[in-house]
């Protein structure tokens, strides 16, 4: 798979986010199966879904190989939303490809050990270079 292009896709959908999703943080994700883009999310208003939900609900059929690129990392706890790392370890997705840790004390690597905990690939760092630049004027705000 070409990660790199899924995750610019991701990023590119992110920025559609604003500036509705503020405070919280402009996400994008991309389920791809095969190679595929099936479905896309990004973030939407505080106390809408978030970027994987939107992604998730988008998707009609089988997530038997499907993989989700994400531009941060799912969040952990629950606030105005459910979990986006425990709806994604329930959803039936194998694989996660994550460009960015959450810096948020609340999460920052969290979501990530819940993905494997249920036993989902869990790929981190994937394009972080490109991702960082545009989603680091918005972390630490919500």
């Amino acid at each position: 798979m070409n990660h790199q292009y899924f995750m610019r896709q991701a990023l590119a959908i992110s920025q559609r986010a604003l500036p509705e999703c503020q405070p919280n943080p402009p996400v994008g994700c991309v389920l791809v199966k095969g190679e595929t883009i099936v479905a896309q999310g990004y973030t939407q208003a505080i106390g809408h879904d978030h970027a994987e939900v939107q992604a998730l609900k988008a998707y009609q059929g089988d997530l038997h190989g499907v993989t989700a690129y994400v531009t941060l990392e799912p969040c952990s706890f629950v606030g105005r939303t459910p979990a986006c790392a425990m709806t994604l370890a329930h959803s039936g997705i194998r694989h996660v490809v994550v460009a960015m840790l959450d810096p948020d004390p609340r999460n920052n690597g969290r979501g990530i050990e819940l993905l494997r905990q249920a036993g989902i690939e869990v790929e981190v760092g994937i394009l972080a270079h490109e991702v960082m630049p545009f989603l680091s004027n918005y972390l630490g705000k919500s």
